[in-house]
């Protein structure tokens, strides 16, 4: 099966370096039309030019393909209005969203001060939720759309120092899991991606050997196959190093505890039953949690 995207329409937010470049390069290469949004700030957000939007606009008609830029700020809505309006204004739809903007703000918590906790989860979260706001009315006309938000291993796992950069990327995951489900009617696919790369974002994190091995293209196939029309629907890919693999929330069975007087002292003696991994699921939405708790107290009560 070839993967290809002629006659749709993407865009993709941070395009102008790093991995967001890789991501538009792709999509055009494989017959996009990509509107290539930069805001053009430096790692920690300050500043701003549409060059670097620009030339990444430059290398794909350079290649043949059609691209425009955008430097709207993903943080202001009215902008990310305007920025869709461009879009669809020059190709009339919208068929990818590809949410890759951000931004680092790193410290420990102790040492963070909230305005950089608060910028971060702006870019990151209320960034992808501005711009999906945005295209969603349109891909629910056309019955059709394919959105891809960047969590990170950071929020679904955690990282010293990243604790703003973590809420914010396991906030996406969050949004996907519900916009997959209203979606779905509609054939909006919602879909996270985990990538690992060596970009300007990371290259202070590890190792110059290690990031050599971490070329931002390795993360793209996964990208590619999120924003296919054959992609999945609620599925959070990991990527990094031409190693692909799914991250899942799950849900143990758990066990039936009470709930008098002496059920925090049983909670904490049967903790390692009910936190043991054997037999998880993972639910296809929030309803499973109650739905298990009510049947193992609804069969509780039929032994008595």
């Amino acid at each position: 099966m070839s993967i290809d995207f002629k006659g749709r329409v993407a865009i993709v937010t941070g395009a102008g370096g790093g991995l967001g470049r890789q991501h538009a390069l792709a999509l055009a290469a494989r017959g996009a039309r990509v509107l290539v949004n930069d805001l053009g700030g430096a790692v920690d957000g300050a500043g701003g030019s549409t060059g670097a939007a620009q030339a990444v606009v430059d290398e794909i008609r350079a290649a043949g393909g059609e691209a425009i830029a955008n430097g709207a700020s993903v943080t202001d809505f009215g902008a990310v209005q305007a920025m869709v309006r461009q879009a669809v204004d020059a190709w009339r739809r919208i068929d990818i969203l590809v949410n890759n903007a951000g931004i680092l703000r790193d410290k420990s918590f102790a040492k963070m001060a909230l305005d950089d906790f608060r910028l971060v989860m702006d870019v990151h979260l209320m960034g992808a939720v501005h711009c999906t706001k945005a295209v969603w009315p349109l891909m629910v006309e056309q019955k059709y759309g394919r959105i891809v938000m960047t969590t990170s291993s950071s929020g679904l796992y955690g990282n010293f120092g990243q604790a703003n950069y973590g809420a914010a990327k396991m906030a996406l995951v969050g949004l996907m899991q519900t916009l997959s489900i209203e979606g779905a009617k509609n054939n909006i696919h919602v879909n996270c991606l985990a990538p690992t790369a060596a970009t300007r974002m990371t290259e202070g994190l590890m190792p110059e050997a290690v990031l050599r091995a971490l070329k931002p293209e390795a993360v793209v196939p996964a990208m590619l196959v999120l924003a296919s029309s054959d992609a999945p629907n609620r599925t959070i890919l990991c990527a990094g190093a031409g190693t692909f693999e799914a991250a899942h929330v799950t849900l143990t069975p758990g066990a039936w505890i009470g709930t008098d007087a002496q059920a925090p002292e049983r909670l904490a003696a049967r903790l390692a039953e009910v936190t043991m991994q054997a037999g998880e699921t993972v639910p296809q939405s929030g309803a499973a949690q109650g739905t298990n708790e009510v049947g193992k107290a609804m069969a509780q009560l039929a032994k008595t």
